[in-house]
C-alpha cells in the first residue's frame, strides 16, 4: 500500500508543480508549490523517503526467502539487477532516437533539450535505490547485530556531512548523504520487516519535531523538494531535514497503519493495489512523458500558459490538466507495462565479482542518464551501454552448458515480481 501511495503521490506532485510558458522558441518553468505557503505541501508529498522504507522491508523480506530456498547473495542480487534496470532499456531506446526525431521534425531546440534532459532525471531513484539494494545482504546483517545503532550511526553520519557542508558554503561537500540519508531509510525498512519498530506516534513527533526545529533555527530552507531559485535544497543532496520529516512520514504511517490494511483489503482497493503493484515502475519511468506530450500540444503547441498558481483560474484548470495527463498515460501505461517483469532467464551462476561489475555498469549508466539525460551526444548513448552490458552479465555462466544447469539440484527460485516482494 505505501509503495503504491507512494509512487501515485509522485506522480501527481510531478504532473501538478509545473509552471510553464512558453515564448520565443524557449520554454519557462517555474514551480506551484513556491507560492505561498506550497512549501507545507512537501512535507507530505516529498515520499521518497517512504518508498525507500518499503523497498527496505521488502528486500529484507525478498533476500531472506532466497536463503531459505538456498540461493547465493551473487544470485538474489542478479534477480534484484534485472527487476530493477530492465524496464529502463525501453526508456532509452524511445529517448534516445527522439529528440535527433523532433528536431528534425522542426520542433524548438530548447524545449526538446530540457524534455530530453528530464526524462533522465528521474533515474536518480534507481541509481540509489540500487546502492541499497547491492547492500542489503551485509546490511542485513549489520541489523541483526547492531539494530537501531545502524541507522543511527548513519544519520550521525548525515549530521556530520551536513555540518560540514554549511560551514564550507560547498554544497558539494554534501554528496556522502545521498548514500547515508537513504540507507539509513532502509535500514528502518529492515527494522520494520523484524517487527521491532514500536511506538510509531513518538516516531512520528520526533520526526516532524525535528524537522521544525532544523527549518526554524537551522540553514534548511522549510521545502523538502528543490525551489527555483532557492540557495540551498533539501533534496539535492538531501539533508537532516529531509530525513527528519521522513521519520515522521513513517512514524505517521505505521501509527495508522491498522486502517491502512484494513483499507487495503476492500476488494475494489485490493483489486487496484494488484493492478497498480505490476505498473509501477513503469507509472515512474513514463509519467514525465506524457506530461511532455502535453505539453507540446498545449503549452507549445496552442501557446496556453499556466495560471498563476493558487488563482480560481489554476485550481479550476487542474482537474482538466490532470485528465489530459492520465489519458495521454494510459496507452504507455498499456504498451509499456509488459516490461515490468524481465524476460525469463536460467539462474544466475556466476560469482560474486562478476555480479559486481554488472552492478557497477548498471549504476554508472543511470547515473549517467542522471546527470545528462537523453541530449543529443555521446554520453547518453555509453550510459545506455553500460546498463545492457550490466543486465548481459546477469546471466547464467557461460561456462556452464545448458545440460550441466538442467541437472543442478536444489529449488528453483521464483520469479521477482512486485507481488511476491
Amino acid at each position: 500500500m505505501l509503495r503504491v501511495f507512494g509512487m501515485a503521490l509522485v506522480v501527481l506532485q510531478h504532473w501538478s508543480m509545473p509552471v510553464l510558458s512558453f515564448a520565443d522558441g524557449r520554454i519557462t518553468t517555474g514551480n506551484a508549490l513556491a507560492t505561498g505557503n506550497g512549501w507545507m505541501i512537501t512535507w507530505i508529498s516529498q515520499v521518497m523517503p517512504l518508498v525507500f522504507f518499503a523497498g527496505g522491508a521488502a528486500s529484507a523480506i525478498s533476500r531472506r526467502a532466497a536463503v531459505r530456498r538456498g540461493d547465493t547473495a551473487p544470485a538474489w542480487l542478479a534477480t534484484r539487477l534485472r527487476r530493477l534496470a530492465w524496464p529502463v532499456v525501453p526508456l532509452a531506446a524511445v529517448w534516445l532516437p527522439l529528440p535527433h526525431l523532433l528536431l528534425t521534425l522542426g520542433m524548438p531546440e530548447q524545449p526538446v533539450i530540457t524534455a530530453s534532459r528530464l526524462a533522465g532525471q528521474l533515474l536518480w531513484f534507481l541509481a540509489i535505490y540500487l546502492v541499497a539494494v547491492a547492500l542489503t545482504p551485509p546490511m542485513l546483517r549489520l541489523n541483526m547485530a547492531y539494530g537501531w545503532r545502524v541507522p543511527a550511526t548513519l544519520a550521525a553520519g548525515a549530521v556530520a556531512v551536513d555540518l560540514l557542508r554549511f560551514t564550507s558554503g560547498l554544497d558539494v561537500a554534501g554528496l556522502p548523504n545521498i548514500v547515508l540519508i537513504w540507507l539509513a531509510v532502509h535500514q528502518l525498512g529492515f527494522l520494520y520487516a523484524d517487527g521491532r519498530l514500536g511506538r510509531p506516534w513518538i516516531l512520528a513527533a520526533a520526526g516532524y519535531g525535528l524537522a521544525a526545529a532544523l527549518v526554524t533555527f537551522g540553514p534548511y530552507p522549510l521545502s523538502m523538494i528543490g525551489m527555483p531559485g532557492a540557495a540551498v535544497s533539501n533534496m539535492a543532496p538531501p539533508t537532516l531535514a529531509l530525513l527528519s520529516v521522513g521519520v515522521g512520514q513513517i512514524g505517521l504511517a505505521l501509527g495508522l497503519r491498522r486502517w491502512i490494511v484494513s483499507f487495503a483489503e476492500w476488494p475494489g482497493v485490493a483489486r487496484m493495489l494488484g493492478w497498480a503493484g505490476g505498473r509501477m515502475m513503469t507509472l515512474y519511468l513514463w509519467h514525465m512523458s506524457a506530461l511532455f506530450v502535453i505539453v507540446s500540444m498545449v503549452v507549445v503547441g496552442l501557446g496556453v500558459s499556466t495560471p498563476q498558481p493558487g488563482t480560481s483560474a489554476w485550481v479550476s484548470g487542474w482537474p482538466h490538466w490532470l485528465l489530459m495527463l492520465a489519458l495521454a498515460m494510459w496507452p504507455l501505461l498499456r504498451g509499456l507495462a509488459r516490461f515490468e517483469a524481465p524476460p525469463s532467464a536460467r539462474p544466475y551462476t556466476g560469482g560474486m565479482a562478476r555480479i559486481v561489475v554488472a552492478t557497477v555498469l548498471v549504476g554508472l549508466g543511470l547515473l549517467t542518464l542522471t546527470a545528462l539525460g537523453f541530449v543529443p551526444g555521446t554520453a547518453p548513448l555509453l550510459g545506455a551501454g553500460a546498463i545492457v552490458a550490466g543486465l548481459a552479465l546477469t546471466g547464467p555462466s557461460f561456462r556452464t552448458s545448458p545440460a550441466s544447469r538442467a541437472d543442478v539440484p536444489g529449488p528453483r527460485p521464483l520469479p521477482d515480481h512486485p507481488r511476491h516482494a
